[in-house]
């Protein structure tokens, strides 16, 4: 199966590119949109390539590079009342909230910022600039990624 493109967002407060960089693999976990959960549970697989997004920061932008190391499981916040992601309706035998594991692959030398995406006209039709689509995990199409990789390497 061919690789796959994705953008997953984080406020840098939460859990940062530094971060992932220092951990050099993590599961992502929290996502509580239906459609994400679908994308993490059904299409992404391991080798699948992510644009890593700050949001929620001035600016907010891509600043790396990440891949799916683990296709998706379930989140086990979802089960735990100590965990700001619980979900008391979520059932540990058929779990409502799945995530998958990602390892860093490169931190960008500057943000690509929205703005920066907004401007480029190639970028036009990418889901992080259509007016409503706040999805913390979208996909990417291939020239698109590419794009990015190449404004990244400018």
């Amino acid at each position: 199966m061919a690789i796959q493109y994705w953008l997953m967002k984080s406020e840098p407060s939460a859990y940062s590119i530094s971060d992932l960089k220092r951990d050099k693999k993590t599961y992502w976990d929290g996502v509580r949109n239906y459609q994400a959960r679908n994308f993490m549970r059904d299409d992404m697989k391991c080798g699948d390539l992510v644009l890593f997004y700050h949001s929620n920061a001035k600016p907010p932008g891509i600043v790396g590079l990440a891949k799916v190391c683990q296709e998706g499981y379930p989140d086990q916040s979802a089960f735990d009342p100590e965990s700001k992601y619980f979900d008391p309706k979520s059932n540990p035998n058929h779990p409502t909230w799945i995530h998958v594991d990602i390892q860093f692959v490169r931190q960008f030398k500057r943000i690509i910022s929205l703005n920066d995406i907004k401007k480029n006209i190639k970028l036009s039709s990418m889901k992080v600039v259509q007016k409503g689509s706040r999805l913390s995990v979208q996909p990417v199409l291939a020239k698109e990624f590419e794009e990015i990789l190449c404004m990244a390497d400018a």
